[in-house]
Formats: C-alpha cells, structure tokens, sequence
C-alpha cells in the first residue's frame, strides 16, 4: 500500500456536519489478476479474463471525537455489458466503481452511506459457506438469497453491547412510489473458532404481489488447520414457485502458512422444480508475498432444475492474483 501525503479533509466534514477536521491522510490500495478457465456442457471452449482494481480510501479526525472516512474504487470494465446475462449494471461501462463515507465514534458505532456496490445488513451475510459456487463459477442460473441493496443504502453497525456480538441495522432508498427496506444482522464470536450469523431483510419492489424476504443462518468452526462451515438462504417471495431454499458447507484444511485445501456444495432447492441444483468445488491455493496461485476444479447438476437436457456442467480454472 503506498501512503500519499497527508491532505486535510474540511471540505467533505463541512458537507456532513458543521466542525472541522484534522488533516487526515489518503492511501490507495491496488490488485491485479488473471485467469484461464474451461467449461464443459452448456459452456464450451477456454476463456481467459484479467481484472483490476484500485481502492482509494480516506480518513480524519474531527474536533468532536468522531471520525469520517471515504472509500472509492476504481475497477475498468466492472460495470461494462455482461454478455453471457445479457445486462448493463450500474455505471455502463465506466470504471467507477464502489464508493462511501463512513461516520464513527466508539459511542454510536460506525454509519455508513453507500453508493454504488452497496449491502444491505442481510447481504453482508448471505454468502454461502461453500462461497457461492453457483454465482462465481457457472452461468445460467441465479439463486435468491439477497434482500434488497442499491445505490443508495445507509448500514449502522451498533457500539459492542455483549463481548463477541456484532449487530449491523440497514435501509436501502428505493425507486419513487415505492417504500424502502431494511434488514439486519447477528453475528456471535465469542468462543474462540465458533463464528454464528443470522440475518434477515426485505427483498421486495413496493408491489405486494412481489414482495419477499430474505433470512440467512450461517456457522463455521476452526479447529486446528480444519475448519467447517454451514450455511442456509431462504427466499420466500409472494410470486407463485418461486420460493427457494440454499442449503450449503465447506470443509477447509490449511496444510501451512502458504498452502489451503478446501471442498464444497452448494444446493438449491426452487418450488415446483422437477429436481434440486446441485454445484460442488475443490479448490487448492498457495499465497508467497503479494501473490496467489488458485487451481479450481468444479461441477453443476440440474443446474436448471431438470427443465433442460443440457445443464450438467464441468469447470476448471487456474489464476494468480497479486495484492500491492
């Protein structure tokens, strides 16, 4: 990470309360990756892809005690057209990316306001244990498990109440005429390896015969170089078949400091499908300084729910990532 000079940050105090701040120092954060992967069914043929990706963050101390800090990414071709979804995210096409500001102090906790790349508390949560397998290796499907997040989401993650329990409250701005949503989340650390979440959140457009909510329970346990972890998403919606339930888990070994195994499954259970889909992945990485080497090995089944003859899939991918 490479330290710029410190700068005074005034301005944007002055535009969120009336106090000043001290000088306050920016820093930008950088990575870098590469990959080459292989699908075999619906998938067919090598891809390769690259991303990158700068973080700018910013921090100062006002003369209250509070602090306020900003976040903003740089990440070219985040938002361009994705071909294979056939949409246009936020942004179309330019390389800005996920931005915020953050008010804290150790009395009212920590608020944040985010643009663009914004969670709401449930979906802070609501990655599955085997790390959505469904979403970040295969195409064609889409799981619901998230409440609803924007453009515009306000997120408090209240002071510590009880030693080892963090609670983070979330409002999420929506489209005019319709009401806004909100979530929270638990998370318990208390005893040392034992990590528990549970979540819940409004996923809806405003319109009763769509709404729905979104309610993640998660645990994972380290013991030694082992850890496991169990997750459960259910999407209960008011539009006919579409409630869906994930059910996921994730065993992990770490052979040393720079070496880790780990498999896991994720399954989706859709109402009124003919068949449940089925993902699975083993994955091996090795970490020396600021790099990462990954070797993926993955399948689907019925990943459409059996509403295909072609959904079976197979995946493989190397890549190496670099952190500066």
């Amino acid at each position: 990470m490479n330290n710029f000079k410190k700068i005074g940050l005034t301005a944007l105090a002055g535009s969120l309360v009336a106090t000043s701040v001290y000088a306050g120092e920016m820093s930008v954060a950088g990575s870098a990756s590469w990959r080459i992967s292989n699908h075999a069914g619906t998938e067919g043929g090598k891809t390769m892809a690259m991303g990158n990706q700068l973080t700018f963050t910013g921090s100062g101390e006002m003369d209250n005690g509070m602090n306020v800090a900003l976040s903003f990414i740089l990440d070219q071709g985040d938002n361009t057209v994705d071909a294979e979804a056939a949409t246009t995210a936020a942004g179309t096409g330019g390389p800005f990316d996920s931005h915020s500001i953050t008010i804290s102090s150790d009395a009212m906790g920590s608020v944040v306001f985010a643009g663009e790349g914004a969670s709401s508390a449930q979906n802070t949560i609501d990655t599955t244990a085997a790390g959505d397998i469904w979403d970040n290796t295969f195409t064609g499907y889409t799981a619901a498990s998230n409440a609803s997040a924007g453009t515009k989401t306000l997120t408090w993650t209240l002071p510590s109440m009880v030693d080892g329990l963090g609670v983070v409250t979330s409002y999420n701005g929506s489209s005019a005429g319709e009401e806004g949503t909100i979530g929270y989340a638990l998370t318990y650390t208390g005893v040392e390896g034992l990590s528990v979440s549970y979540g819940v959140g409004d996923a809806t457009t405003g319109v009763s015969t769509t709404e729905a909510d979104a309610t993640t329970m998660k645990a994972s346990y380290a013991y030694g170089s082992f850890t496991v972890a169990y997750s459960n998403n259910d999407y209960q919606s008011a539009v006919a078949s579409s409630d869906q339930e994930t059910t996921s888990y994730k065993l992990s070994y770490t052979v040393s400091d720079a070496i880790s195994i780990s498999y896991g499954e994720d399954t989706i259970d859709l109402e009124g499908s003919t068949a449940d889909a089925e993902y699975d992945k083993l994955s091996a990485s090795y970490t020396s300084g600021g790099m990462t080497v990954t070797a993926t090995q993955a399948s689907a089944t019925d990943a459409l729910h059996g509403t295909t003859t072609a959904e079976d899939q197979d995946y493989w991918s190397l890549g190496l990532s670099f952190a500066f």
